[in-house]
């Protein structure tokens, strides 16, 4: 097997051994930064309904009160507000969701269906439970959830969910008495709900991982093609003149060429070896003739 031919085996394995090596860790480090990408943007929308919800409670609730007394107005309640502004950030975003979904609500709307039923009594298991990240399927595609639980927390949200008695006739004139009472303090009665798309970002850290193996690829072909070049020029060229001389000297033809290369390298010393080694033979002829 040829020289150059055996190099360039030896650099093929080392090329898919390093492509492969590469590969593995761009790909995960890539599918990392985009799952953490999407889990910003989950917990910036989340932070955004929180915002609403602190602002409504602030500052609009306390201005409504007394209109409040003649004709229930749900702007006046944190999770309505929260909920109205981030549909309005869906209206140009449709894959950006959220929802306070509840088991017993008093919007119907908010009503939590099966999936998020189930969060519902994973967050009334251990209060510790402070956060859950979780994947779906859905009709827009693969969508990454954040959720956090609704706990009563606050004695004035029982003026409104205790008891049908104790809510103001505003409100039940305006959902009725069925639904949004029984409510315990410390309960969870619900979750806050983000969902995100995953698509776009993993679609582009995959396009970022083609881009970087494509550049990797290239790079390797560059450098392998360079090394075949200086092999080429620097060793084997080189060699094989010294081996055609050798070839030419052992079959008798003292008259050959001497090999000159006039570098101080290996191949260099080794072009001098032979130039002693042939000059010696030469003596030797000549001692043997005479």
């Amino acid at each position: 097997m040829r020289l150059l031919l055996k190099f360039n085996l030896i650099f093929l394995i080392v090329f898919l051994a390093g492509l492969a090596g590469a590969g593995y860790v761009s790909r995960e480090l890539l599918l990392r930064n985009a799952q953490d990408e999407i889990v910003e943007h989950a917990r910036l929308t989340m932070e955004k309904a929180q915002a609403v919800r602190g602002y409504t409670s602030r500052k609009i609730k306390p201005l409504l009160e007394t209109q409040m007394k003649y004709s229930f107005l749900p702007e006046s309640v944190p999770a309505f507000a929260a909920t109205e502004v981030l549909a309005q950030l869906a209206k140009a975003y449709p894959q950006y969701s959220y929802k306070e979904a509840t088991l017993n609500p008093t919007n119907p709307r908010d009503r939590a269906i099966e999936w998020e039923a189930d969060l519902i009594n994973r967050f009334r298991g251990p209060a510790e439970l402070k956060e859950l990240i979780g994947e779906r399927e859905t009709p827009l595609g693969r969508m990454l959830y954040i959720a956090r639980p609704l706990r009563i927390v606050d004695p004035a949200c029982l003026a409104c969910h205790s008891t049908v008695e104790a809510a103001p006739r505003s409100m039940i004139e305006k959902y009725g008495s069925a639904n949004g009472f029984g409510w315990q303090l410390g309960e969870v009665v619900g979750v806050q709900l983000v969902s995100v798309p995953m698509s776009v970002p993993l679609a582009r850290a995959q396009q970022t991982f083609k881009v970087f193996m494509l550049s990797m690829v290239g790079i390797f072909l560059a450098i392998g093609a360079v090394l075949n070049v200086m092999l080429w020029a620097l060793v084997i060229r080189p060699v094989t003149r010294l081996s055609d001389l050798a070839d030419r000297v052992s079959l008798g033809e003292l008259e050959a060429p001497e090999f000159g290369t006039g570098s101080k390298d290996e191949i260099g010393t080794l072009a001098a070896s032979f130039s002693r080694l042939r000059r010696s033979m030469e003596q030797a002829m000549k001692m043997l003739d005479s």
